[in-house]
């Protein structure tokens, strides 16, 4: 009797020790219990995707790669491998699993050693979300604490669902929607029940059984998945058999890129971290749509690209990259030995590793590093003559053999055919950006050649001197101070002491023609670049410089000299393309944006963009000015967050007019051809667009450094520069190839050989279906016959006259007189004659 009160005694004593401590440990480890809150409201760390503007994915940012999914989505026999696997009576228990703790417990105290888990998949659940990663008993007991919380707070799907898009299957996949797509290439419901077994088994261990890493563990641990499946009765044995015999299909899968576009991408990227801070950007699931068009985008890609190319291949070939083996020496290597000598190589841009095999007299076997072997026809070796330098080239070869040898590793390229061609990595740099003119969306920007070779995005990033590109404005500049488009100048050289120097300034027209006695529509389609420092004198230096302001340019990129006249200014392509949308728009300076809309990860728009718009402000009298922004503040927003209204004018609709008029006459010259006075402009190369609505400029600068072409219609305006990414490196000059095609011209670099090609391949694309938008002429302006030598009005109307626009108020007074150098003064008005 004594020593059953002792042991009842005992007993008590024990349980109320025992709800002390659990009263103890509970109030010890509350602090770490989620609230309701918390556990209702758990954000799924998603990674940022970036869409072009019709919705194909560019890029996706995150350091987890998650595809969130509901539980009423995910197959059932995918649940089923799971819950055999991880947590049999999931359903049945209350968030600690008794049975399994008892049957662990024995397990380490009969062997030693831990070879049984008693987590439940509600207490991974808890672990994963809750607690760090320490190994500690304490941990544990947090972790039974904050488990039968989630199932008092928790349905049981509820529970699941957040373990099977919370749970880390390796390669940076977590949840199982990222590893169906990142193991598979496929959606949850695309998956066969092998694949679903071989997911089931990773959260154990998502490194060591990595079906990429290490097949043999995989497909052990998918078959002891299908063998729980079995025990629990999912599947039977002829489907076991079936599918445990089944091989490893795993490879690793990125993400789905739809549309290659890096250098917005990263653009936003950027933007986003600036906007909300790195841990946000990377893990909220944004939703970015850019404004880029993907057919416009994917056509500045590939026009730049190409076009970088066409320059390449008329400085000659540098010759292949390195031997593998010398045949001269050495037996061929075997094909699985060419194949291993090639994988390292990265392949940059359109390129593709490949080695020679065999050389004919016209015509080379040659193996690509995935295998394939192809034969190069002559037609696509044969522009590589030898590279000497810049300025040189050799001898059009005649035989494959003077190009290649058996052992070279070359560089391909794809044909649009599908046949390939030689080629090589561009040395050369480039940019191109377009923009609609009227609300600054831009609709395509490439930075270079290769984002994976350089991050460098030189549309954004890279002030160039822009030559000839400059003298829209200069000219602009000179409308604004009393002279016409009629307004007659000397051509002829300068010659002017430089007293500080001690030497002479001559700048020259490029090339060195002079015509004398010039109307300015035609200096500036044909780029005099004497002119253009007559222009700037008659204005004035610091009047000249204070007018090109106006079109956002910086005023420490100005050089305030006269060199400012032929384009000494350093300014970025999106910089040149916004202040020439000006003469695009009627007048107004827009703002460039790049993002068009964000969204939340359930798709909720945070913000919408409402771009200024080149309008006055009586036609938005309906529009509001305000901008809906849920998640960004006033002290955040940027640029590419503007509120809806007008853009500031900055020159007169007739002065825009004017100028794009005259940079009209730069693609289309003027004068008649039949009677031997009609001329080109430097952009007549545009012709081959067969569009009469495009206006455009050249622009070179010394020792063709830097290549330009800007040019527009009224809803689209593009900018694309070539040069080196070393200012000061010359673009050379190529010499005639017989082996070309007669569009490889040679003779020296310059905005209409270099620059040009990319701007017409592309625009040739971006204006594809639409409907001619010419830039209409505004009020204000008359349009009377003049005279072609003096500018003068002409009562002519045959080859030695043509009709020229002016500003009210600013048009000749005098006739001219045939065959005499007789004017007489017109006592009439504007409006009387016509």
């Amino acid at each position: 009797m004594i020593l059953f009160k002792r042991t009842l005694q005992f007993i008590i004593i024990c349980i109320f020790l025992g709800l002390i401590t659990l009263v103890s440990l509970y109030y010890y480890v509350k602090s770490d219990i989620p609230s309701v809150q918390v556990l209702k409201d758990v954000q799924l760390q998603t990674p940022m995707q970036v869409f072009s503007r019709d919705g194909l994915l560019i890029n996706q940012f995150g350091e987890k790669r998650r595809i969130p999914a509901r539980i009423d989505e995910i197959p059932q026999p995918l649940i089923d491998a799971l819950l055999a696997t991880e947590d049999s009576r999931f359903y049945e228990h209350i968030g600690i699993d008794p049975i399994g703790i008892v049957r662990s417990a024995i397990v380490l105290i009969s062997t030693g050693e831990k070879k049984q888990g008693a987590s439940t998949i509600t207490m991974q659940l808890a672990r994963n979300f809750f607690l760090t990663r320490e190994k500690a008993y304490i941990r544990k007991v947090k972790e039974i604490f904050i488990a039968l919380h989630i199932e008092n707070l928790l349905t049981k799907d509820e529970i699941l669902e957040l373990y099977l898009n919370k749970i880390e299957l390796g390669n940076r996949a977590f949840g199982i929607g990222a590893a169906a797509q990142v193991y598979y290439g496929k959606s949850l419901n695309e998956l066969n029940l092998a694949q679903m077994a071989m997911i089931a088994g990773l959260p154990k261990a998502p490194s060591a059984l990595n079906p990429i890493r290490n097949p043999e563990r995989a497909k052990a641990r998918r078959n002891v998945v299908l063998g729980r499946m079995l025990d629990e009765g999912f599947i039977t044995q002829a489907t076991f058999n079936e599918t445990a015999s089944q091989p490893i299909t795993a490879r690793f899968h990125g993400a789905e890129i739809d549309l290659y576009a890096p250098y917005i991408s990263e653009m936003v990227r950027a933007e986003m971290v600036n906007l909300y801070g790195y841990e946000r950007a990377y893990n909220s699931g944004f939703k970015v749509f850019t404004s880029v068009e993907s057919d416009v985008q994917a056509a500045a890609q590939k026009a730049l690209v190409d076009n970088l190319h066409a320059y390449d291949m008329r400085h000659g070939y540098r010759g292949a990259s390195m031997q593998l083996w010398d045949s001269a020496t050495q037996p061929p290597l075997s094909h699985d030995a060419i194949i291993k000598k090639l994988k390292p190589l990265a392949e940059i841009g359109p390129l593709l590793a490949a080695a020679v095999l065999e050389v004919n007299e016209q015509s080379a076997q040659v193996i690509l590093k995935n295998g394939e072997q192809t034969m190069l026809a002559w037609d696509n070796l044969k522009w590589a003559r030898k590279y000497i330098t810049r300025y040189r080239q050799s001898y059009a070869p005649k035989t494959a053999s003077e190009i290649l040898t058996p052992g070279d590793q070359i560089w391909l390229r794809k044909n649009d055919d599908g046949s390939y061609i030689l080629s090589q990595l561009p040395e050369a740099a480039s940019a191109l950006v377009s923009l609609d003119p009227n609300d600054g969306r831009i609709k395509a920007i490439v930075g270079g050649y290769s984002f994976e070779q350089s991050q460098y995005n030189r549309a954004v990033q890279a002030k160039r001197q822009v030559g000839s590109n400059i003298k829209p404005f200069i000219y602009s500049a000179a409308l604004e101070n009393g002279y016409t488009l009629a307004s007659i100048l000397n051509d002829a050289p300068i010659n002017q002491w430089d007293k500080s120097l001690g030497v002479a300034w001559r700048p020259k027209n490029s090339p060195a023609v002079y015509n004398g006695p010039i109307r300015i529509r035609r200096a500036l389609a044909q780029s005099k670049n004497v002119i253009s420092v007559r222009l700037l004198r008659g204005v004035g230096l610091n009047r000249t410089a204070d007018h090109l302001l106006k079109f956002g340019f910086k005023n420490d990129d100005l050089n305030r000299s006269e060199s400012l006249a032929l384009g000494s200014a350093a300014i970025t392509p999106l910089e040149l393309a916004r202040g020439m949308s000006a003469f695009a728009n009627g007048g107004h300076l827009i703002t460039p944006y790049f993002i068009s809309e964000i969204q939340d990860s359930a798709g909720n728009v945070l913000y919408k963009a409402q771009p200024q718009l080149a309008c006055d402000t009586t036609d938005l009298s309906s529009q509001t000015s305000s901008l809906a922004l849920n998640d960004i503040s006033d002290e955040t927003a940027t640029s590419s967050h503007t509120s809806s209204q007008c853009a500031p004018r900055i020159v007169s609709k007739q002065n825009a007019f004017l100028i794009a008029d005259a940079m009209h006459s730069a693609i289309w010259g003027g004068g008649s051809w039949a009677h031997k006075t009609g001329w080109s402009g430097t952009g007549w190369r545009a012709q081959a667009l067969k569009r009469r609505d495009l206006s455009g400029k050249t622009g070179t600068t010394n020792d063709s450094v830097d290549t330009w072409f800007s040019g527009f219609n009224r809803n689209v305006m593009t900018t694309v520069w070539v040069g080196f990414d070393n200012p000061g490196n010359p673009l050379g000059r190529s010499t005639y190839n017989s082996n070309l095609d007669k569009s490889q011209i040679s003779g020296a670099e310059s905005g209409a050989k270099t620059a040009q090609p990319a701007w017409v391949d592309f625009m040739r694309v971006a204006l594809n279906t639409k409907p001619e938008a010419p830039i209409e002429p505004p009020e204000g302006l008359v349009s009377i016959r003049i005279d072609l030598a003096s500018g003068l009005l002409s009562q002519k109307n045959d080859h030695t006259s043509r009709f020229e626009y002016f500003e009210k108020g600013s048009s000749p007074t005098k006739y001219v007189i045939q065959n005499t150098d007789d004017v007489f003064e017109d006592t009439k008005t504007e409006e009387e004659l016509f």
